[in-house]
This record gives structure tokens, sequence and C-alpha cells, in this order.
């Protein structure tokens, strides 16, 4: 069987969808996987074990260059879909974009969600097969098997969390990197500030308190990763008041930053893409949640920590609020640092 997935974006999302792979694959043994993407996030699945290829999307540019040129773009994407004459189609993203390039990838079965969980309408006319998903699939990545389950049935189990595993060359390249800085592997820890909405990030002035406690009283080896030129703003000031020693890393690509998450002793962020990235290697997580659902969204299982914003109507997924201040100090420096405490002593239960 010849399986497409269309799944084109945020990073996080893509993280967990990865599932869905790994249920494929042990519902059909002989399935073959290709995986409809956004150009940025490729790499990630580039060189995946368990997808056989990528289809690369470039919206971004092609809105940039015009209407015609997005639609040749989009012409020449349903056209390599087409050559490849898949049998499924699992649209995991649920909008109009996504619900192009699913009516037209040929296969005569296309599966997605059906209209009380579709983000847009005309996604409904894109899919012949829309899924229920049962209340009780609460965590995004059960919503995203669901659709994989109904459209090849099986009763195999799945953990929730990858498969993702890192490139050798980017193992290697992340190895002397941290060798030139002083860190062993595994003994080190991520904070990662960033995220995608503004009402997601914890406050910075909490972020430095938290930092400078790990790295200036308790003596630990903290690294700063950032995605953008404001978030390298914000890191290097938490690296200033750490007097320098919290480290701040280099940006590299994608594969770079799966090979240092996954070299790390742990992970503490919002509602972000590295987070995600982090529980799919294995390593554990401590995550902050304000205005999405850390029972939705976070990693689940043992070995991850997941905080949510005390305040009555969190989560309400709001992009702006007039609480943003409150919300954001509802989650205190105290409980964050509890809880790494907690995942470095192996007392996650305990939080």
């Amino acid at each position: 069987m010849k399986v497409l997935i269309v799944k084109v974006s945020a990073l996080g999302d893509l993280v967990h969808a990865l599932p869905v792979l790994a249920y494929l694959h042990a519902a059909i043994p002989d399935v073959t996987v290709d995986w409809l993407v956004e150009s940025s996030f490729a790499p990630l699945l580039e060189n995946h074990p368990l997808v056989r290829k990528t289809v690369r999307l470039d919206t971004k540019m092609w809105r940039k260059a015009g209407a015609q040129r997005a639609v040749a773009g989009s012409l020449r994407v349903i056209r390599q879909l087409r050559r490849e004459h898949y049998d499924v189609t699992l649209d995991l993203q649920g909008n109009s974009k996504s619900g192009l390039f699913t009516l037209f990838s040929g296969a005569p079965k296309r599966y997605g969600f059906d209209r009380s969980q579709a983000r847009e309408w005309p996604n409904l006319l894109a899919t012949n097969y829309r899924v229920k998903i049962p209340l009780y699939n609460h965590h995004v990545s059960s919503r995203y098997l669901q659709i994989a389950r109904t459209a090849c049935p099986s009763e195999v189990k799945v953990p929730l969390c990858g498969p993702l595993s890192t490139e050798v060359k980017a193992a290697q390249s992340i190895s002397t990197m941290l060798a030139d800085f002083g860190l062993s592997c595994g003994e080190f820890l991520v904070a990662h500030y960033g995220t995608t909405w503004q009402s997601k990030l914890w406050p910075l002035d909490h972020w430095l308190e938290l930092v400078k406690t790990l790295v200036l009283d308790d003596g630990r080896q903290v690294v700063l990763t950032w995605g953008n030129e404001v978030e390298k703003c914000a890191v290097e000031r938490i690296s200033e008041a750490c007097q320098g020693r919290a480290i701040l890393w280099p940006r590299g690509n994608l594969q770079e930053l799966v090979a240092l998450l996954a070299a790390a002793r742990m992970v503490i962020g919002a509602d972000t893409g590295p987070v995600h990235i982090a529980a799919a290697v294995g390593t554990p997580t401590v995550s902050i949640y304000r205005v999405t659902d850390s029972r939705r969204n976070g990693p689940p299982g043992d070995g991850h920590i997941r905080l949510q914003a005390a305040m009555a109507c969190s989560p309400c997924l709001r992009k702006s609020c007039e609480l943003d201040h409150e919300c954001g100090q509802s989650i205190t420096v105290a409980e964050v640092l509890c809880a790494v405490n907690a995942l470095l002593n192996g007392e996650d239960d305990k939080v």
C-alpha cells in the first residue's frame, strides 16, 4: 500500500504527527509512506527511516512571487503527487491549503477530519472519508492516529511520541561543538525561550530568574537556544544575567537542533517545536502552557512535566489578551524549578 501524509506545518504539529508513521508501518508491513510538507520543515523528515520521500511545498515563496507563481508551483506539486498513484491520502492538517493537495493527490481514498474538527470548511470538499474524533482522543497525536486507524484498521498500539532519530552527520557536528564549549553529552540542560505566539511566552523576567538560579546557584550547565533575532536578543539578556555562564548556542540547521536536543539531559520551554522534538527523541522535558492545553499538546508519558497557567480561562487559545501579564505570572519560577529538580532527581510523580 502507498500512503501520502498531508501535514505541511508547523514544526510542533509535524512532530505530533510522527506516531502515525509508526502505526502505519506496524499495521501494514509492506506500506510505503510519503509526506507532503513545507520546505522549511522538510529536513526533519527527509532522512527518516519510515518516510520513503518528502514532497516539498514552497507556499511562502510562492506568495511573495505572486499569484501566477503560486498557481504554477501548486500545479507542479500536484503533477508530482499524481505520478505516484497513492492508494490512500491522510489529511492531518484540515485546512483549505491541505485540502487542495489532498483532493488532487489522485488517491481514491482520502481521509481527513469531519466537520467538527476540520480547521476550515473547504477541507471537507477534499476528503471522501471524514473521521469523527472521539472525545477520549484528547491529545493531538491521538487525533492524528484516529484518522490513520480509520484508514488502516489494526489493533497495534504505538507510543504518542516519535519516532525521531538524529542524523549521523548532525550528531557528529553537535558532539564537536559541545566539546568546544566544554559540555558533555547528557549533562547539560537546554532552555528555549521562544515560541510562535506572544501569548504562549513565559515572561522574560521569569526566564532570567530561572536560568540564573540553575546556573549561578545550582551550578547547572545551561544552553540557550533561539529561532529568530527577537528570541536571540532575549536569550542574550539571559546569558548576560548569568555572567556569561549560560551558553548562547549558535543557530544551526534543523537536524543539528534535533541532535542537540537528543544530547541534552533535559529541555525546558513553552508550547514550542523544540520541546516536542526533545520528547520525540527521548529527552525529558518541562513545558509551560498558558493559552494552549497541556493535556492536548504536551509531551505525554513519564519523564515529562507539563505546567498549566493557574487561570480560570486557561487554555483560551487567544493570541492576545488583556490578562496577558497576569496569565504569564501565574506560573511561578518556583513551580518550574520544582519541576526541573523533580525530573533531575527522578521524582516527576511528586509534582
